[in-house]
């Protein structure tokens, strides 16, 4: 469907397809660019994560721009750089602009990983597990998962640490943004920007009760759950998390690695081939 568009533009492919998880990660991680000016990524979020990772990896540190094209079910990278339509995100590749993204660095006890998205854990991490369970049901399974952990108000306990501030409380949640939304278009972090040098760290301590809970939930997709007392939102540069019981984490969609877990932002850490200006801030990109 987008082949056209390269050819039309004089732009030369190699294509690659993926035939194994990880595949994209080997690919952007041992892969020789000396003859290509970008990389271009079909896929959803968790494409997206394996390909950053690989190439932030990478042993030469070559770090060279992406083109990103639709191909997943969340998309919320996507969503945030106005790019959700197949056909106007090659033509934006092809124009060849490009606009620099922060990333978070996020040290696990056993591995480091970057993240573009989200860093979540407590609620955020269960709902994935539980999500599992109801594959069956596609992609309601999320929101279906999401109440039955709304239901059960599980309490976790922590010490959430960032600038000079010190929180040991149990918690719901704790979940850290670099984009604006997250999932299927909820804007979990309507104070976001891509290019700030910040994470935007969301905190719901554990108490707040099943009808908060579910009156929050019913807020998610404009964002207007933030002005909520019962919602904490800071923006920092680095955080740290060190629960009672390690348990995995929520990273751009993903359980992977576990707790404790420091982050630290990454700014301009990489390039993307995007026109839009929205959720920019540096006057450079």
């Amino acid at each position: 469907m987008v082949k056209p568009i390269f050819e039309e533009g004089s732009v030369d492919l190699e294509i690659i397809r993926t035939t194994r998880p990880r595949h994209a990660y080997d690919i952007a991680n041992t892969h020789s660019f000396s003859e290509f000016e970008g990389l271009i990524v079909i896929g959803g979020d968790g494409t997206i994560h394996e390909v950053i990772n690989g190439m932030m990896d990478r042993e030469d540190n070559v770090i060279f721009p992406l083109g990103l094209i639709p191909g997943g079910s969340g998309n919320s990278f996507l969503t945030d750089l106005e790019l959700l339509d197949p056909l106007k995100a090659a033509e934006s590749i092809v124009r060849g602009r490009r606009r620099r993204i922060d990333l978070a660095k996020v040290t696990l006890s056993d591995r480091v990983l970057y993240a573009f998205n989200i860093v979540g854990w407590g609620l955020v991490a269960d709902v994935n597990v539980r999500a599992e369970q109801f594959r069956w049901m596609g992609p309601i399974r999320y929101t279906v998962a999401s109440l039955v952990e709304l239901v059960r108000a599980k309490k976790r306990a922590a010490t959430l640490m960032f600038a000079d501030r010190e929180i040991q409380a149990g918690f719901c949640f704790v979940l850290a943004c670099n984009t604006m939304h997250t999932g299927k278009q909820m804007k979990m972090a309507p104070r976001a920007t891509l290019d700030d040098g910040l994470i935007d760290l969301i905190v719901v301590k554990h108490g707040a009760g099943l009808f908060k809970m579910l009156s929050l939930f019913s807020k998610l997709y404009d964002g207007e759950y933030i002005k909520d007392p019962a919602v904490e939102y800071y923006q920092v540069k680095e955080f740290s998390l060190n629960p009672e019981v390690d348990v995995p984490l929520n990273i751009d969609g993903e359980l992977l690695g576990a707790t404790p877990a420091e982050v630290v932002m990454v700014p301009s850490a990489f390039e993307v081939y995007c026109d839009s200006n929205v959720n920019q801030t540096n006057s450079d990109n």
